[in-house]
């Protein structure tokens, strides 16, 4: 007989055979809609056919710790406003975010982890809600690309430093 507990993971990511360090965990604890708005200011006459929409769209993330258990809200706005002919078709204003738990992460490593890993979870959720609702007003579900958060993060931090890249 074997004993099947040797590996077993316990609650703090370790190894029940004595495993020297504790392994890197994140975990959601939840994801929300904390504020969001639709705005369609001149339908009907905005949702007739004419030239392409040009869509501006503006994206910041931000984090914050909850408490000293390694909980942090992440928070990720989406803000996009299409204008067709000189006139405004739509205005959405998303603040997506999400509840995450860390535990046996570096000093060093929680930023990237906050600001480019945690934004690449909630995006493809937040994109959804914004093509539901784009659709839902009586246009063509906008769909946002994927947006590469790593790199997003990686430019700031170079523009943050003043260093050349």
């Amino acid at each position: 007989m074997t004993d099947d507990t040797a590996d077993a993971p316990l609650e703090n990511g370790s190894l029940a055979n004595g495993g020297a360090e504790a392994a890197p965990a994140i975990r959601v604890l939840a994801q929300y809609v904390k504020d969001f708005s639709f705005e369609n200011p001149n339908a009907p006459n905005s949702l007739r056919e004419g030239a392409q929409p040009k869509v501006d769209l503006q994206l910041d993330v931000s984090a914050r710790a909850m408490d000293e258990s390694g909980v942090f809200e992440v928070d990720l706005k989406i803000n996009a406003r299409s204008e067709r002919d000189g006139q405004v078709q739509f205005i959405v204003e998303l603040v997506y975010s999400g509840l995450f738990q860390f535990a046996n992460i570096p000093a060093d490593a929680l930023e990237p982890l906050l600001l480019a890993e945690c934004p690449k979870i909630l995006f493809p959720f937040a994109r959804q809600l914004i093509a539901n609702n784009s659709q839902a007003g009586g246009y063509p579900p906008l769909m946002l690309d994927p947006m590469d958060f790593g790199a997003l993060y990686a430019s700031q931090r170079v523009e943050r430093s003043g260093q050349p890249s």
